[in-house]
């Protein structure tokens, strides 16, 4: 087999999140669930950008996120997402690529507006989103290359994109091209909002064996067997997966790959400000891991890592450089 170009190719919604600060009251005022995800149509995003409190524009999308923090870990990683040729989509596309991440798909003039995500961070650094799907969910099965798709050692794959039907046959396209070529597939659940809308279709994927590695938290880990009880949950989950791995907020992660199991700790942090983006760099950390070969808890010490790094302020991507965060981890 060809030696892979890529580490990891990511494959998600390109969106740009707009972060803003908010309180309890705002949230209720706009009959907003805190910590809650909604998805909304250009209209709504309109009228709710316009009354939130200023905000900050930053490049974002869960697997976006994802890949700026194997960047940051010093892999190679590539982007498959669809924007528009408008100003969010060149500012978007420029996010990615200076951080030497590959941005596989071009842009598009037919495809509506970028996509956007409404982002309120309320004092306790717990975030509302508001989505605006857009030109994102117009990436089709036409976009996937099979040959750049087989040039990944491992394909990465957000539910979040499960949603529309166009993306999702895009991500059957990628699946199978992975498969064909003997490589890794990553998927995570995202939110339990996307596991209560396609359960059956994430469990068609697991139990097809087409997932080798999957993320959830422990409230999708929840949603999508049924049990509150985490050690259930694992067993249920782990027996149908080589690798299951668990994130479990200021408790740490676990992970399970056939009969190992190993948990660790959350890192320390200074101070929590936003926790954007946290199950995304948890994910780049592990992947970065899986990579280079390292086995389970180094692999979760390098999610926790990237994680409490990108908490401790706004925005979903790394400020810090991981590679240095992680000292001799990655070698």
């Amino acid at each position: 087999m060809t030696a892979p170009r890529l580490d990891v190719l990511c494959i998600g919604n390109a969106i740009v999140d707009v972060i803003a600060d908010a309180d309890d009251a705002f949230l209720a005022d706009q009959s907003l669930t805190k910590g809650s995800m909604r998805l909304i149509d250009e209209d709504e995003a309109v009228r709710l950008y316009g009354v939130m409190r200023p905000g900050r524009e930053i490049s974002g999308g869960s697997a976006g996120n994802t890949a700026a923090g194997l960047a940051s870990f010093g892999l190679k990683a590539g982007f498959i997402g669809q924007v528009a040729s408008d100003e969010l989509g060149d500012i978007y596309r420029h996010d990615v690529e200076s951080l030497g991440v590959d941005f596989l798909v071009p842009a598009r003039d037919d495809v509506g507006a970028t996509a956007r995500c409404l982002i309120l961070v309320t004092p306790d650094a717990q975030r509302t989103m508001n989505t605006f799907l857009g030109a994102a969910q117009r990436l089709e099965a036409r976009d996937i290359d099979p040959a750049r798709v087989a040039d990944a050692a491992i394909l990465y794959l957000e539910g979040y994109l499960w949603d529309p039907a166009e993306p999702r046959a895009a991500m059957q396209a990628a699946i199978a091209a992975s498969r064909d070529a003997g490589r890794k597939i990553a998927f995570t659940l995202s939110d339990t909002f996307c596991v209560d809308r396609h359960r059956d279709g994430f469990w068609a994927l697991i139990n097809m064996g087409k997932i080798d590695i999957l993320f959830a938290n422990e409230a999708e880990l929840a949603a999508m067997t049924g049990s509150d009880d985490l050690d259930t949950g694992l067993a249920a989950l782990s027996a149908k997966v080589a690798t299951l791995v668990v994130t479990r907020s200021e408790h740490g992660a676990v992970a399970v790959r056939g009969a190992e199991r190993v948990s660790i700790p959350a890192e320390p942090i200074e101070r929590l400000v936003d926790t954007t983006g946290a199950g995304d760099l948890f994910a780049a950390g592990f992947l970065a891991g899986e990579a280079r070969g390292l086995g389970l808890e180094e692999s979760l010490k390098l999610g926790a890592i990237a994680a409490a790094e990108v908490i401790q302020h706004y925005g979903a991507r790394p400020e810090k450089n991981l590679k240095a965060l992680a000292g001799g981890l990655l070698g």
